[in-house]
């Protein structure tokens, strides 16, 4: 298997998106007939999807019916207004501010989502997220990024030395949160492990993969013991990381070279005990495909 250039395809992933994105959508908009567009909803279909059904639901709680009509006459959730063209495809890159991120029980993080007030991010932010996009192209993570970064929510700026913050949340799969530093070379690194993220939990579903919570390891990155679902969460995405890393590093120069060189030097030293109990975490889920992606990804990190 190249890795990673073929690791992210995966059969049953666009199985779930189209599926999903179909019901959804009649949830929606039952009188529509999506059927025949969803049969090939893209990535983006679903991601998109999943922000009019939280959005909805949303409003239907508030009895906001001026909201709710919203979303049923934008099942794209206005896509064509909020869109950037990048390497993997048109994104929707928005910077609402840490004010106005939601809390809630659906989410131990705050989170974002697309609605009739949102609006695209200024045009410097998005020229950013292009070239970060463009970086992680040409480093060979173009269809993770096109499948399961649809969506960037760019939260601070910060300084190179500060601790960058980015998650996902389950509810809303193919979006990104993530602080930045302004160079998309560092923001390409943070999409990646966030994307990689997304396309475990796409994964695991797809292959109704369910994980025992009685097998715990050691997590080097939490210095903790974690449930198999985590552990294998963080023996994924930090690999996905230090692979782009050493792609791009001969690209680099100065404080930035420094920077990502001693990111990958931390990586190797963390990822380094985790050999044997990432073995046994694997053989816990059944689908081969799956088992396999994760082996090479975690293989090829160690031999860095």
């Amino acid at each position: 298997m190249d890795v990673p250039a073929t690791v992210f395809s995966f059969a049953p992933t666009e199985i779930l998106h189209r599926d999903r994105t179909r019901q959804i959508r009649a949830v929606i908009q039952p009188h529509a007939h999506p059927a025949g567009k969803a049969a090939t909803a893209t990535a983006a279909d679903y991601c998109l999807a999943h922000h009019v059904l939280e959005g909805a639901e949303a409003a239907a709680r508030a009895r906001d019916t001026t909201t709710f009509d919203w979303y049923g006459t934008h099942p794209d959730a206005n896509t064509a207004a909020l869109s950037v063209s990048t390497a993997v495809g048109p994104r929707i890159v928005v910077a609402p501010g840490v004010n106005r991120l939601a809390r809630s029980a659906i989410s131990e993080t705050p989170y974002y989502v697309l609605g009739p007030e949102t609006t695209a991010a200024g045009p410097d932010l998005q020229e950013l997220s292009a070239a970060a996009y463009a970086t992680a192209a040409k480093t060979g993570f173009d269809d993770l990024l096109a499948a399961h970064a649809v969506i960037l929510v760019l939260l601070q700026h910060k300084q190179l030395a500060d601790t960058l913050d980015s998650w996902t949340i389950t509810r809303l799969p193919g979006t990104v949160f993530c602080d930045h530093v302004g160079d998309p070379v560092v923001l390409a690194r943070d999409v990646i492990h966030e994307a990689g993220h997304n396309w475990l939990n796409d994964a695991l579903a797809a292959t109704a993969s369910k994980i025992s919570n009685e097998a715990h390891f050691y997590s080097p990155w939490k210095q903790t013991m974690r449930p198999a679902f985590g552990f294998l969460h963080a023996c994924w995405a930090f690999p996905l990381t230090m692979i782009y890393t050493a792609r791009i590093l001969p690209q680099t120069s100065g404080e930035l070279h420094r920077f990502l060189a001693t990111y990958l030097d931390q990586q190797r030293d963390l990822l380094a005990p985790t050999a044997d109990n990432h073995a046994r975490a694997v053989a816990l889920i059944p689908d081969t495909g799956l088992r396999q992606r994760l082996h090479a990804v975690h293989h090829e990190a160690r031999s860095l």
